[in-house]
Parts: structure tokens; sequence; C-alpha cells
């Protein structure tokens, strides 16, 4: 990027962190296997294994995201959406499976007014005052 060049704002990032506990078998185990070079490091082995058990379930959670009516991968609520659903007087109820995004440039006012429930399996992504706004309509 040149000198000149600000990013406005950060790229929002596409992962998640999580913490997990491991015995000290199972863990010394994961590091032989870096350590014989079928994996880069551990967060390569740990991604390998869920994304092997998430293929091995795959008819089960197509089944459930079905039948739970959600959406599946990135959801974006921009301020404009949600004001067109007030316009409309419409309520949103948010249902992903994935990430949630709702807009910086979103009230806790307007969150409020067009949401009346959330459920986000995977990451909710808003402001911390329409995080608290909405506390009362999340799952």
């Amino acid at each position: 990027m040149p000198s000149n060049v600000h990013e406005i704002r950060p790229k929002p990032s596409d992962t998640e962190k999580i913490t997990i506990n491991l015995g000290f078998v199972d863990l010394g185990q994961v590091d032989l296997m870096v350590q014989e070079g079928f994996y880069s490091n551990r967060t390569d082995f740990i991604r390998t294994a869920i994304r092997n058990q998430l293929e091995r379930h795959a008819d089960v959670v197509k089944q459930s995201t079905a039948r739970k009516s959600l959406d599946l991968g990135l959801r974006n609520y921009s301020r404009q959406d949600l004001e067109a659903a007030r316009q409309a007087g419409e309520m949103l109820h948010i249902n992903v499976l994935g990430l949630a995004s709702i807009a910086q440039d979103v009230t806790p006012e307007l969150a409020r007014a067009t949401i009346a429930s959330v459920s986000v399996l995977g990451a909710l992504h808003a402001s911390p005052a329409v995080k608290s706004a909405l506390a009362d309509r999340t799952r």
C-alpha cells in the first residue's frame, strides 16, 4: 500500500479465536505429528481435525440448517437494511450459522426497533452498545 494511502476501516477477521484444553498425552501426540511434518503447526492439525469431523457429519448439519431456517455463512445487516425494515413495519429474526455482522453505524435504538430475535451459531459482530441493547433478544 502506498505511504499516502491509509486504511479507513480495518478488514474484519474471517476467523474467530477459540481456546481448548487437551490432555498432555493428546497434546504430545499433536506435537509429534507436527514434528514429523504431517502438519505445519498445532493450529493446522486442529483445523484439519475439525474439518474432517464437519465433513463426516455434513448431512446432519445440512438437515439441521434447513430445519432451523438458518442463513449459512456471512450475513451483514447494514443501517440501510434496518431502516428499510423499520419503514416497512417489519421485525427481523436473525438466524445465522457462521458470522452475523451488524454495521457499526447502527444505533442501539434502531437495533431494538427492528430486530426481534438474534440466534447465531458462530459469531456475532456488532458494537458493544448494540449487543447490550439486544441482550434480551439473543439466544
